[in-house]
């Protein structure tokens, strides 16, 4: 039996203490931050991969920010390629393999189509992929009783301004322009449609220059896979859809079981960039690290609606999580980013956690409010909420075994007395926008780097010191001896 004499920490725990500033205003400083030694981010806030959290909405308001979201994995293979699509297909300069119907397609089918993927416009090909036309729901909509095929409703190829592979963002923006168009089809010299460009995607691309892109403009995005059988299956599958990071997570990453599977994906996609956890110790980090993982994510019950540390009495308060696995790579010579897991209430425990040594921090129930998030609002005594609930918690214990079997039948099927949930379902307030929580996310940020005298977050982690402080400390640290209005 081992006993810490050390006290663990968490963020209500300590402060920061200010330090002699050079910063004269918060624009001059560079929130920017490393996700794995490849992978670079505008700001260091992923959305975490829970099902009433990140799914493709999410995925990419987050990436247009400049963060990153991780979509759960508690649906089929082809739901979660799905979600990799849609956020791949919603920013670039030109969509790739863009949808199309056939123009002996009839009016319907093209309606259908249209909304299926959710777009305005369907590019018209023949049998081998070449060019025939373009059609647009306001062609649709316009169109008289006598027009039943897209052939009839359709702008015909002669009457289309196409444009090459190579094309630049200037030029498809001048031809756009001085044609008056929304759309541009992409074709290469045999005529082969090859992608679209959109006035909207030509905007996007030229006004986000914080975004996370890819090399090809597209967004970045996250996919969360597990340990199971078929999880190899599920990996392939979303790095071939597009996929930017896979992230391998369990409840307890420091287990022989997601080691070997965390060897194997770095052994059957060498080029992948890969996080694994959850973990909370220097050893669980270090040995994560040793198996191929690119970053690691680091907490163990800090999620405000995490109950692991009730259940099974296992837990590191998540400050000390952090340090510890930070120290435990370093030690080890070895430079992985971590990711801190949970416990995030403000702007100011984002500081504390990248002080600690955290290169990014994961959110969950800050964003579950948010309109993007899964789910409609709800209102309940007066006000609107939305739904949250723990990846291990009762509920998502059993959709997680209909998600995996691919039949929501599957939950009449299971013995809920056998399942002993590690988390709650709950409701949180309705937030709006994801970002507008971003901004004060990342304003607090700024303002906290200017108050440690740092310009980036790697040289607050360097001079950062921390300050124990008391219960009393806590509640002089918020508003008090006033009421509130």
């Amino acid at each position: 039996m081992i006993i810490r004499t050390v006290k663990g920490l968490t963020f209500d725990d300590v402060l920061l203490a200010p330090r002699r500033s050079p910063i004269r205003s918060r624009s001059q400083v560079d929130v920017s931050t490393r996700l794995t030694n490849t992978l670079r981010l505008a700001i260091p806030i992923l959305s975490a991969n829970m099902d009433t959290v990140t799914e493709w909405r999410m995925a990419t308001a987050m990436a247009r920010a400049g963060g990153l979201g991780i979509l759960h994995r508690f649906m089929t293979i082809e739901q979660q390629v799905k979600q990799v699509t849609k956020v791949k297909r919603a920013q670039g300069l030109m969509v790739e393999n863009p949808y199309t119907v056939a123009a002996s397609a009839s009016v319907a089918e093209a309606e259908q189509l249209m909304t299926q993927h959710e777009v305005g416009g369907l590019i018209v090909v023949d049998g081998n992929k070449k060019l025939v036309g373009l059609v647009t729901r306001r062609d649709l909509l316009l169109a008289p009783d006598t027009v039943q095929t897209v052939a009839q409703a359709m702008t015909p190829a002669d009457h289309i301004v196409t444009v090459g592979p190579s094309v630049t963002s200037a030029e498809a923006r001048e031809l756009l322009y001085s044609h008056r168009l929304e759309k541009l089809p992409v074709v290469d010299r045999e005529g082969n449609v090859v992608g679209l460009i959109t006035s909207r995607d030509v905007v996007r691309v030229e006004h986000r220059s914080t975004a996370s892109v890819d090399a090809r403009g597209r967004l970045l995005v996250g996919a969360a896979i597990g340990v199971g059988p078929g999880e190899v299956k599920r990996a392939a599958a979303l790095l071939e859809a597009g996929a930017d990071v896979l992230v391998l997570d369990i409840a307890h990453g420091h287990a022989d079981h997601c080691i070997a599977m965390v060897r194997q994906l770095r052994h059957d996609f060498p080029e992948a960039q890969l996080v694994a956890g959850n973990v909370a110790t220097a050893e669980g980090a270090r040995d994560l690290a040793e198996a191929g993982a690119d970053a690691i994510k680091v907490g163990i019950g800090p999620g405000s609606i995490c109950t692991t540390r009730i259940v099974t009495g296992f837990g590191v308060p998540q400050l000390t999580a952090i340090m510890d696995a930070v120290r435990g790579l370093r030690e080890a010579g070895l430079t992985t980013p971590v990711i801190a897991d949970g416990g995030i209430k403000s702007s100011g425990d984002l500081v504390k956690a990248l002080a600690a040594g955290a290169d990014t921090v994961m959110i969950g129930s800050l964003f579950a409010g948010c309109e993007e998030a899964p789910g409609a609002p709800v209102i309940r005594d007066g006000q609107k909420v939305k739904v949250i609930r723990g990846m291990a918690s009762l509920g998502a214990a059993i959709g997680r075994r209909a998600a995996e079997q691919g039949d929501e039948s599957a939950e009449d099927q299971e013995d809920w007395d056998k399942v002993v949930p590690e988390g709650v379902e709950a409701v949180v307030p309705y937030r709006g926008e994801v970002a507008e929580i971003l901004h004060q996310l990342v304003g607090g940020l700024r303002s906290g780097l200017s108050y440690g005298g740092a310009h980036t977050i790697e040289e607050l982690q360097q001079t950062a010191e921390f300050i124990e402080i008391t219960s009393a400390g806590v509640r002089e640290s918020g508003p008090h001896d006033v009421r509130k209005l």
